[in-house]
């Protein structure tokens, strides 16, 4: 079954499909389909995930052991079969046929895989997923399309666009879709939800420059300790909420998490920063060099603890929100003490 990409979450709440494909070259939509399925496979209890890289010399046949493989920890799994150029071959299309014939029940396959043209989508591999599963395709939004992805996304995180507002942040970005999530997200953070006005829009736009949270990541992920307690500070001046706050540094872990075990896993660090915006690249090249997968995991439980601070349990969330981001900068929570 076909679905487009805001179809999906509704699709996943009916009920989970044995084989997912998740195709194209637009990375952050991609991304986001990939994290809707590991979210729906996590809350129906598939608590170990397997990840495959197809490159160059890869034994089809770890795929099938994978799957008909018992684990110690888990009873059901997600397996992540990635396909950077979306021709898995002779052997791995016979491989995906067998697998298909008799998924486990047990067990949800998701592919990911690079812009299939109309040549791949009449291979017998992919009618087989399509048949037994659900595949969706993701496509560049271009200059026309921006305005309306954008207030679609407004909405989506509970704001009221006035009309202009989604043509004023669609010149903004200048066509790039990364930086409208990002300008989407600065608004949630800084304006308390209902209507959102064009004179709102600009202000915020104005202010961008004090008021960053996503600058804020970066210079966290760079190391640069006085500057990252700069802007930290005036963000809990200015009176950003901490749970909004929180959501933007977990959403980064997680993604960084996932390319530290994809490192661990043998991938070249270029290839596994291919969804990273360019201007990012420095700083996430720094946290993933500074920081292995077990590490990243560990600050994705602490930011799960913030969680309940921010909604009422005894503690100071902004004061976690400040040593999760020390952590993510390199900086020990606890020095050990001077030798006299």
């Amino acid at each position: 079954m076909n679905v487009r990409a805001e179809q999906l979450k509704a699709q996943l709440a009916k009920g989970l499909a044995p084989v997912y494909l998740i195709s194209g070259d637009e990375p952050l939509q991609q991304g986001e389909a990939c994290d809707a399925i590991r979210q729906g496979t996590r809350e129906q209890g598939f608590s170990e995930r397997q990840v495959m890289h197809v490159e160059t010399g890869f034994d089809w046949n770890a795929l099938l052991a994978e799957a008909n493989a018992l684990s110690l920890f888990a009873e059901q799994k997600l397996i992540e079969l990635r396909i950077p150029n979306g021709k898995p071959g002779t052997e791995g299309s016979k491989a995906l046929l067998a697998y298909l014939e008799r998924p486990p029940e047990d067990t949800v396959l998701l592919i990911i895989s690079g812009k299939l043209d109309k040549n791949a989508q009449k291979a017998k591999w992919f009618k087989a997923v399509d048949k037994a599963g659900v595949s969706v395709q993701v496509w560049p939004v271009d200059a026309q399309q921006m305005p309306g992805w954008i207030e679609q996304r407004l909405r989506a995180r509970g704001l009221q666009p006035e009309a202009g507002v989604a043509a004023l942040l669609a010149e903004r970005v200048e066509g790039n879709l990364l930086a409208a999530a990002q300008e989407v997200e600065k608004l949630v953070l800084s304006c308390a939800g209902g209507a959102l006005s064009v004179e709102q829009v600009e202000e915020a736009v104005a202010n961008s420059a004090r008021f960053d949270v996503f600058g804020l990541v970066d210079t966290a992920l760079l190391g640069d300790v006085p500057h990252l307690m700069r802007m930290f500070e005036g963000l809990r001046a200015e009176g950003v909420e901490p749970l909004g706050l929180l959501w933007i540094l977990a959403r980064e872990i997680r993604s960084l998490a996932d390319m530290a075990a994809q490192i661990q896993a043998g991938a070249p660090l270029d290839r596994v920063m291919t969804r990273v915006w360019g201007k990012r690249k420095t700083a996430v090249r720094a946290g993933l060099q500074r920081h292995n997968a077990l590490r990243w995991q560990q600050m994705l439980r602490r930011a799960g603890r913030i969680d309940r601070l921010a909604k009422g349990a005894p503690g100071n969330a902004w004061d976690e929100l400040l040593q999760l981001c020390l952590l993510m900068a390199g900086v020990p929570l606890f020095r050990p003490l001077a030798r006299a």
